[in-house]
Order: structure tokens, then C-alpha cells, then sequence
């Protein structure tokens, strides 16, 4: 379920020459235990085993939170096998309200992660990548290769500084509106599963009454915009842009249906 596999336009085997093996974990997340059944041997017929990437949160587990034991646990797997460790955190600031921890945490234990500043922070754009020295001299270096590179872009990198002074703590806000969203999902004969609602995002099953297309669209004709992510699955984000009075407008929507 991870992001980095699904939705990436193939992105780790066109530009890195990587295979992957996915994982089947619980809501998109893994323990040391499957990560080292992972790992190949060491065998000529197969690929060399060189890295274990994590996802927190999980988008398609609904935005679910690792606990930071397993994730300790997979950092012992990672060294005892001599193997590099990245996160994608894209969300990570919302587990890290959500979980009340703190960056530090993670930077001592990852060799890497990507984290965003647009999303629930409301930056305009802004994906960073974090690691040490000569893992970012190798980075930057990659980036110029593939074109990646910006001129001017310091008034980017400001939108990004003010997000990260202003807009952190205000996630548990968008945490609370995910889950006013599911409790009144839950009462609905139409909705089948919701994935557990850890932090801003909801996934549920739509069943019987509608397609997720046609749950998607009668909203759209309320001015509720969501995304249908299966023939039965619906996605909704709450962030920085969705206030408490959309949120009660979109509860008390779903209450006549």
C-alpha cells in the first residue's frame, strides 16, 4: 500500500534501477518480523536487499500511525543486516501530533526521510529531503541530473518556514473534523468498512445505495469534493482549507442521506 510503489508513475524502477518487494502489512504498515523475512539472501539469482522504506502516515491505511517501537524494531532489523533506512513522511507531521512526538525522534533514526510542507501545513509546495552530509551532496547532485533544480526560490522556502512556525499543532484541529466525518459515516446503512481514523484522513466503503463514483458525485453537487479510490472506496481529507463550518455542513449532509 505504500505510496511510493502505487502512485509514483514507476518511478523506483525508471529512475533508480530498484526493485521492490512489497509488503502486505496492517493499514500499510510493517514489524521487524515481515521486514526480515523480506530480506534476500545473499544469492546471484536474486536482488540485493539494500533498503526498508516506511511510510508514516499511511495514506491508503487512512492515515495511520506507526508505533515508534516498530519502528525501532525495523531500525534493528536495518543494522543488523546492514541495510539503509527511509522514511516517506509526507505526513509525518500529523503522527507526530497525533502520536505526541518529536522530530528529533525520527531524525536520529532514519538515514533518510522526505517530509512535506504543503498538505496540512498549507505551504504551496515544498517536499524536503533530509539526511546527512554526503547522502545530501549525492542528492543534489541526482537532482541537477534529472532537472530538478530552482532558481528564486527562497520565497518557497519562506511559505515553508512560516507553515512549520504556524501550522503544526493546528493538525490535531484537522484530526478532530476526520473523525466528526467517520462518527457520522458509521450510522449510515449505505457505509460499509471505515479504516480507523488516526489522523486527517477517512477511507470508507460505500455499499448497497451507491458506487463510490456516484457518492462522490452527489457530493460534488453539494459542493463537497472527495475521491473515489475503488469501485467501493471513498477518500476524504480534512487539512488547512477545510474549516469547522465545512466540516458541520458535510456532517450534517450525510445525516439526510
Amino acid at each position: 500500500m505504500s505510496h511510493v510503489y502505487i502512485y509514483e508513475g514507476g518511478g523506483i524502477a525508471f529512475n533508480s534501477g530498484c526493485q521492490v518487494k512489497p509488503i502486505e502489512g496492517l493499514q500499510g504498515k510493517i514489524n521487524a518480523g515481515q521486514a526480515t523475512e523480506a530480506i534476500n539472501n545473499d544469492d546471484v539469482h536474486k536482488a540485493k536487499t539494500s533498503l526498508i522504506s516506511l511510510e508514516n502516515t499511511a495514506n491508503r491505511g487512512g492515515g495511520s500511525c506507526y508505533n515508534f517501537n516498530d519502528i525501532q524494531q525495523i531500525k534493528e532489523v536495518c543494522l543488523n543486516n546492514n541495510l539503509k533506512y527511509h522514511l516517506d513522511g509526507a505526513r509525518l507531521w500529523n503522527a507526530l501530533v497525533a502520536r505526541d512526538e518529536t522530530p528529533k525522534q525520527y531524525g536520529e533514526i532514519f538515514d533518510s526521510i522526505s517530509i512535506c510542507l504543503s498538505k496540512g501545513l498549507g505551504a504551496p509546495v515544498g517536499s524536503v529531503l533530509l539526511g546527512n552530509n554526503e547522502f545530501i551532496k549525492k542528492a543534489r547532485r541526482i537532482r541537477k541530473v534529472l532537472g530538478g533544480g530552482m532558481r528564486q526560490a527562497g520565497y518557497l522556502a519562506a511559505a515553508g518556514i512560516f507553515a512549520l512556525e504556524n501550522n503544526i499543532t493546528r493538525l490535531a484541529e484537522d484530526h478532530y473534523h476526520a473523525k466528526l466525518i467517520a462518527e457520522a459515516l458509521m450510522k449510515k446503512e449505505f457505509i460499509g468498512k471505515i479504516m480507523p481514523v488516526e489522523t486527517n484522513i477517512v477511507i470508507f466503503e460505500v455499499v448497497n445505495a451507491y458506487t463510490a463514483k456516484e457518492f462522490c458525485e452527489m457530493l460534488r453537487r453539494h459542493d463537497i469534493l472527495c475521491l473515489s479510490i475503488s469501485a467501493t472506496q471513498v477518500r476524504m481529507v480534512t487539512h488547512l482549507d477545510v474549516s469547522g463550518e465545512m466540516v458541520y455542513r458535510l456532517v450534517e449532509l450525510i445525516k439526510t442521506l
